[in-house]
Formats: C-alpha cells, sequence, structure tokens
C-alpha cells in the first residue's frame, strides 16, 4: 500500500477510540525554541486531549548538565513519568502542538527507558482540534501515581567520548537533522558561543525531508529518502540535531522502516559546537 504509515504512529481518529481505555496514556510532549515564542505547559493548562499529562523535556533532564535537556538517568526518569500515572506496560501516545517536533524526543526516551508501546499522535494536536474532537479545558487532573519499572538502553545513547571515536573510525554514518543551512555553516547557530558546520564525515538530513503537515512521511517515502543514503539495514547510524530532540524525528523514521542499529547523540551540536577541541566541517561556496 502506497501510503502505509508508520507503526509508531497514530491517526486522531483511531486515538479517540480508545481514549476511555485505561491501559492509554496520553502524554503532551509541546516544547518549542524561544524564537517560536509559545509557552507549551501555559497551553497545556488551558487546553489539551482528554486525560493528557504534560512531559517537560527540560525538567525531567540531567540536572547535572549544562546541557539543554539531557537524558536523567534511568531512576529519575521513572520517578517522574511513575508520578504522572505511567508505567512501562501502558499503551502510550505522545503528541506535541504542531504535530512533529519535541514529541519525537519523548517518544525516543520512553522507548530506551523500557517502555513497551510507544506511539506519537499523526499532525499533533492542531490536527485533533482541526477534526473536531473532544478538548479539555478544565483543569488537569491529578493524575494517579504508578511504578515505572525502567530498562534502560544505554547503548542507544552517545556521548561526546563516543562520537570521536566514531568519526575516527568512520564506520558509522551520523545524520543531522538541523536545518541545511546550519550544517553547512552558512546560517549562524540559534544558540549563543556556538561555532556554525557540522561534525566532519556527518550527512545533512533536515526534518523538513521526512515531514508533511505535521505528519511523518508514508513508509514508501521514509524508504526513498533512507536509500539515498546508501543504508544497509544493519549499518549503524548516529542521529544529531540542535540538542537532541529534532534527533529523534530522524531516530523515528529510521525505525519506521526497520531500520534498529541506530543510536542518538544526546549533546547533539549544543554540545559539539561548543567543545574548542572538536573539529568542526563546513562547506565553502
Amino acid at each position: 500500500m502506497n501510503d502505509q504509515r508508520s507503526k509508531f504512529t497514530i491517526a486522531p481518529d483511531a486515538l479517540v477510540e480508545i481514549l476511555d481505555n485505561p491501559d492509554v496514556r496520553i502524554v503532551d510532549a509541546s516544547w518549542y525554541l524561544p524564537a517560536q515564542n509559545r509557552n507549551a505547559q501555559a497551553e497545556y493548562a488551558e487546553n489539551r486531549i482528554p486525560g493528557a499529562v504534560f512531559f517537560d523535556i527540560d525538567a525531567i533532564s540531567d540536572k547535572k548538565s549544562s546541557l539543554p535537556h539531557m537524558l536523567p538517568t534511568p531512576e529519575e526518569f521513572a520517578a517522574a513519568v511513575g508520578n504522572m500515572g505511567i508505567s512501562e506496560n501502558n499503551q502510550i501516545i505522545v503528541y506535541d502542538g504542531p504535530g512533529l517536533f519535541s514529541c519525537a524526543r519523548v517518544w525516543w526516551a520512553f522507548r530506551i527507558m523500557g517502555a513497551k508501546d510507544v506511539k506519537i499522535l499523526d499532525g499533533g494536536f492542531d490536527a485533533w482540534k482541526a477534526a473536531g474532537l473532544p478538548v479539555e479545558t478544565d483543569p488537569p487532573a491529578k493524575p494517579s501515581p504508578a511504578v515505572f519499572s525502567p530498562a534502560f538502553e544505554p547503548d542507544r545513547v552517545r556521548s561526546i567520548e563516543d562520537m570521536r571515536a566514531i568519526i575516527r573510525s568512520r564506520g558509522t554514518t551520523i545524520l543531522d537533522a538541523r536545518p541545511h543551512a546550519r550544517f553547512t555553516g552558512q546560517a549562524a547557530e540559534p544558540r549563543k558561543g556556538l561555532r556554525s558546520g557540522h561534525i566532519p564525515g556527518s550527512k545533512s538530513l533536515p526534518i523538513d525531508q521526512l515531514v508533511t503537515e505535521g505528519k511523518l512521511k508514508n513508509i514508501n517515502e521514509l524508504k526513498d529518502i533512507i536509500d539515498s543514503f546508501s543504508l544497509k539495514q544493519n549499518d549503524p547510524v548516529v542521529t544529531s540535531c540542535g540538542s537532541g530532540v529534532t534527533a529523534a524525528i530522524i531516530t523515528l523514521a529510521l525505525e519506521s522502516v526497520g531500520h534498529a542499529n541506530n543510536s542518538l547523540y544526546d549533546g547533539s551540536w549544543s554540545e559539539w559546537g561548543q567543545a574548542e577541541d572538536a573539529p568542526v566541517a563546513v562547506w565553502e561556496d
């Protein structure tokens, strides 16, 4: 079927059918860059999909790191989502406002921490509202706590030391989700103090090539895009971006076409771009 969708996404009309299922947990994972001028938590407080809880990627993070929203420890993650009423055995549906931006990061985090069934809402809250589906405007109810038993997969997360070894060995494909002009070094980084350019040997895969109208492209389109990088099914891939958020959209695309040998560089360019001894490549005109 030409329009086959990812098994990791769910359409709004399918989600509304299972809203009352006691095993389903809805998670608003909205997060915005400062330039977007939106307050995700305030928008959640105002209106949300019925029963949704809010996942704050800045709050549920490694507080010891100076880098933005780095993964917390498995124990910290488990405590945070357990307080949100989520266990690893729930059917977890993650969404954000525009459809496919920050929610992929939270989808990825749940999965590498051991959640067994995690999906992303196609089109996000914007598509949900456009379809005239129910919206909750009362103050969000406090969820009953649950126990989340983590089963962390450390090999799915890369550090800067890992990345140094990877570029020396040249045996792993690095895919960068940032806009192409930032990858080439022609556009400045939005975060102050970061150099422009990319990790030597990495390849550009901007997320706008993977997403259409807030939805992940269909499987055939994704396969064509992934195939353009001459990747075999078991070739190792690392995804990267500005701060480890949109890299997860590439991860989602890879997983959707059956490519499981992938990991994500958590610090991404916010770490590499400020490390004085990390080599940076640019494209010359």
